[in-house]
């Protein structure tokens, strides 16, 4: 997968009177959300979109609604790996509530679907006035940390049926959908394995009738059979994304 052959941000079509969805916004106070209302834009996110890349500036957040953005490290042009998930459950963009102007990673669109985008600046402005959304933001921050440690820990030491039966139930939380289109290229990247790996883990979950696999779409047939197939990190970070918004 390279970045060249796909799109940059921030070309998003806007898209009008769309619901936001977007739990970290919804656990706003009314008034609060509707402050920032006027700094918010409905946009349509199209799969395999660039919206950042490592180093470039970050000049909007986006709160995704149903729609879902990887955060990927690039070690070189061919070594790829995700590191962090972003959903209805947070922002992608993070760095720029930590005062950092610039993307460590790439984010690229996994889940086509809205999203609210606002600038940075917006941002940076709302936050400054230490309201809910400051102490949500920070709060998001330790979950999206817990996120990104555990899925390491993961990576290294659990076996690849498991870790993929933990992405998909991952990706499913956030699109709210059992079908989604993933190419084994993708999938690779994701999970840091080659594509046979990926076509052996696809298969045993398969066999097992827990998802269908064929021409680059994936059907979850049995959720709670992935959840028994998935090592506990699913779990952690699951209820660690939970706890934040409560």
């Amino acid at each position: 997968m390279h970045s060249r052959n796909l799109q940059h941000g921030p070309s998003n079509r806007s898209v009008h009177r769309a619901p936001a969805v977007n739990r970290l916004l919804a656990a706003l106070p009314k008034n609060e959300y509707k402050r920032l209302l006027p700094e918010l834009k409905t946009v349509n996110l199209v799969l395999g979109e660039v919206l950042y890349e490592p180093g470039a500036v970050i000049k909007y957040v986006y709160f995704p609604n149903d729609s879902i953005i990887s955060l990927i490290s690039e070690l070189s042009e061919r070594a790829l790996l995700e590191v962090g998930m972003v959903g209805n459950e947070g922002m992608a963009g993070l760095g720029v509530f930590m005062g950092v102007r610039s993307s460590s990673t790439r984010a690229l669109v996994q889940g086509r679907g809205t999203a609210m985008r606002m600038t940075s600046a917006a941002v940076r402005s709302e936050a400054n006035r230490l309201g809910s959304l400051h102490e949500l933001l920070h709060r998001y921050s330790h979950s999206l940390l817990a996120q990104v440690a555990q899925s390491s820990a993961c990576n290294r030491f659990h076996l690849v049926e498991a870790r993929l039966a933990r992405w998909l139930l991952m990706t499913n939380d956030r699109l709210a959908a059992k079908e989604f289109p993933l190419t084994q290229e993708f999938l690779s990247t994701m999970l840091g394995v080659r594509r046979e790996g990926v076509s052996k883990a696809a298969g045993v979950l398969q066999a097992g009738k827990l998802i269908r696999y064929s021409r680059g779409i994936i059907t979850i047939l049995n959720r709670q059979g992935l959840k028994a197939k998935s090592c506990h990190c699913y779990a952690i970070i699951k209820a660690e994304t939970d706890a934040y918004l409560n």
